[in-house]
């Protein structure tokens, strides 16, 4: 069992109890999916610390709203390409110099996330 999924897995638990609740998050994206975001792409000490910070804000005394998660991210040095449909699970979107946002991503049919890579690809050897 890797160390990140030690971490998200109570997460996924609580998501799943969670949806026989009604929603009371004040930000988008929910503190519990903030929070298994944080796990995946940061460190635990540092996802922990966000997290944290992230579910104390989450009160009537914060006005609430959108509040993606800012992460250190290196891309990758080389690109595979295959002939397969790609399934994207997060956006990564340029922040600042070293941090990015992380936006889930959403597959409304494998056709459409299909196209929208290969568009990206050809942008890119464009550049």
């Amino acid at each position: 069992m890797k160390l990140k999924s030690f971490f998200i897995a109570p997460i996924k638990g609580y998501q799943y109890l969670s949806k026989m609740l009604p929603a009371s998050c004040r930000y988008y994206p929910s503190c519990s999916e903030y929070a298994k975001q944080q796990f995946e792409f940061n460190r635990p000490d540092l996802a922990f610390f966000q997290s944290s910070k992230r579910i104390l804000k989450c009160n009537k005394l914060f006005e609430g709203g959108i509040d993606y998660p800012v992460v250190r991210y290196t891309k990758p040095s080389m690109l595979l390409l295959s002939r397969e449909i790609i399934k994207i699970t997060y956006w990564i979107v340029p922040k600042e110099k070293k941090n990015f946002y992380i936006i889930k991503g959403f597959q409304l049919s494998n056709k459409l996330v299909y196209n929208t890579v290969a568009k990206i690809i050809i942008l890119r050897n464009i550049q």
